[in-house]
């Protein structure tokens, strides 16, 4: 068994293209789990992921703070704590923060 507080993982600046004032948590990672990642994100005031597609699917369940999942057609989907979401395969998407507070969400990817 794994267990840990969020508090004790370190913070990372999301530093890839298309992305503003976001930050990243691995909370559970390869060095943990044989077949999923737990991922905490953290999009600050104006903040956003990158419009982006990859291989994998994510699961999405919203914690705080008013965002949207925007489609590859810029459609933007609310969410809001107690929200979930699936991204399916190479479906482009985007994460926003629509409000003034942190929008924080958990992300779960499979490692292989």
């Amino acid at each position: 068994m794994f267990v840990k507080r969020y508090d004790e993982v370190e913070k990372e600046e999301v530093n890839e293209e298309g992305a503003k004032n976001v930050e990243i948590q691995w909370l559970i990672d390869e060095k943990v789990a044989p077949n999923f990642a737990m991922r905490r994100f953290t999009i600050k005031e104006n903040g956003y992921t990158p419009l982006h597609k990859h291989d994998w699917e994510h699961e999405v369940f919203v914690l705080q703070g008013e965002g949207a999942l925007v489609d590859g057609d810029g459609n933007e989907h609310p969410l809001k704590p107690g929200n979930f979401a699936l991204v399916e395969p190479n479906e482009v998407h985007q994460f926003k923060n629509k409000g003034k507070e942190d929008f924080v969400f958990l992300c779960l990817i499979p490692l292989k």
